[in-house]
């Protein structure tokens, strides 16, 4: 047992030996299967975005700007209580923002848990989008034929502004028909960055 006087007089060893603890907890609470949710914090050129993660596949990316308690309560209440911080769990998605930002990444090669999206119309709508590639456009109207609705396209504006996988799941890629940049949920500006890395800088920098 660590002493009082202990901790305030070796804070940083103290530190380090809570983050073992934590990790050997987090590590028995996967092994009994008591981990249904894990997050992390990925830092990133736009910010430090919350990631998470469950045994189907990542199920949310938030912006710098999302409160991460908030995030996780979100995660507790919509996909399981059980949420953990675990950053080793997330490390293959940290990486692949990391290797996106740094322009050598194309295409994330990783598997994608639906459970945050509402409703079949919005799940097809942000499927077709996960097929765009990198450096290609889409428009509104082109995911709403996809998702089986030609004429939704307001709808499809709307399910790509609930996206809870932006990035990844890349509905920065979906401009108007013409080339207007059209709306996103992080902030125009960042999806302009968005398609800067992609190529389009400067291009798409017009009217909303």
């Amino acid at each position: 047992m660590v002493s009082l006087e202990e901790q305030l007089t070796r804070p940083a060893e103290v530190g380090d030996a809570a983050r073992r603890a934590a990790a050997r907890f987090t590590d028995v609470a996967d092994a009994e299967g008591l981990l249904d949710v894990a997050y992390a914090s990925a830092d990133t050129p736009i910010g430090a975005l919350t990631v998470a993660s469950t045994a189907r596949g990542l199920v949310r990316v938030s912006w710098a700007s999302e409160d991460q308690a908030n995030v996780v309560a979100e995660l507790a209440e919509r996909v399981s209580p059980r949420v953990l911080e675990s950053p080793a769990r997330l490390d293959p998605v940290r990486r692949a923002l990391e290797n996106y930002f740094a322009g050598r990444l194309q295409s994330f090669d990783l598997p994608i848990d639906w459970a945050l999206v509402r409703g079949p119309f919005t799940r097809r709508v942000l499927q077709a989008t996960n097929r765009v590639p990198f450096g290609e456009l889409t428009s509104y109207r082109e995911v709403a034929s996809a998702a089986g609705s030609p004429a939704a396209v307001r709808a499809a504006g709307n399910a790509l502004g609930s996206n809870p996988i932006p990035i990844v799941v890349p509905c920065h890629r979906v401009v108007r028909t013409g080339g207007a940049l059209g709306g996103y949920g992080g902030g125009i500006d960042l999806k302009v960055h968005l398609l800067g890395i992609e190529g389009h800088g400067g291009a798409l920098t017009g009217g909303v």
